[in-house]
């Protein structure tokens, strides 16, 4: 799996407040890339970006929680910590069921939100490894021939090969052939790991 450096993406249009924080980040060891607007950023954006985000609710041009929506219509999965002012509670709020991981009230400690930019970067590297193992497993699964794939079907109904011979209208040597393909091309050894692993990326498909 290809790694990616983990960078925390800083929007604030306030330039002291910007370059304030990001100075603290830096010193703490973490790349960061800081924008002044937040179409600036979303013209920056691509999927492969990881850490996290702190972004700013009130914004001149496009806001915060406009970005949020820009960036949820594109499935992003990069955590946004939002940073609000005190009467943006509320919106905060509706940030977080719109999925912002986190929010910060102005005027914040450094250590609460440094501790939240870590919990963001972590969990956004745990999900990206969990994503490519289900992308792993999809390819696995693309690589099997049709009959393969009705064995394998079969085999996680929990069928006997002579079942599955009747069901298919083959022999029971050549289910018993397909079933070693398909355990040998998913990499697995026992048909309770089959099954988990199908199950992921069944869930893979259906989020």
């Amino acid at each position: 799996m290809m790694t990616i450096e983990a960078t925390v993406y800083l929007v604030e249009d306030d330039e002291a407040v910007r370059d304030s924080l990001q100075m603290v980040l830096e010193s703490v060891g973490h790349k960061v890339v800081s924008y002044s607007r937040a179409d600036t950023f979303l013209e920056d954006y691509t999927t492969e970006m990881a850490g996290c985000m702190v972004l700013d609710i009130r914004m001149p041009g496009m806001n915060g929680m406009e970005l949020q929506r820009q960036l949820n219509s594109r499935n992003s999965i990069l955590p946004i910590i939002f940073v609000t002012g005190h009467g943006d509670v509320p919106m905060a709020v509706d940030a977080m069921q719109r999925g912002a991981v986190d929010f910060v009230q102005k005027p914040y400690r450094e250590e609460e939100l440094l501790g939240k930019i870590q919990q963001a970067i972590a969990a956004d590297a745990e999900n990206r490894a969990d994503l490519e193992e289900k992308h792993k497993i999809r390819a696995k699964l693309a690589d099997l021939t049709p009959r393969e794939s009705q064995v394998m079907e079969l085999m996680i109904e929990g069928k006997a090969n002579k079942v599955i011979a009747y069901d298919l209208d083959i022999s029971q040597r050549t289910v018993e052939i397909h079933r070693a393909r398909v355990m040998e091309k998913m990499g697995v050894r026992s048909l309770a790991h089959l099954v988990r692993m199908v199950m992921a990326a069944e869930d893979s498909s259906a989020s």
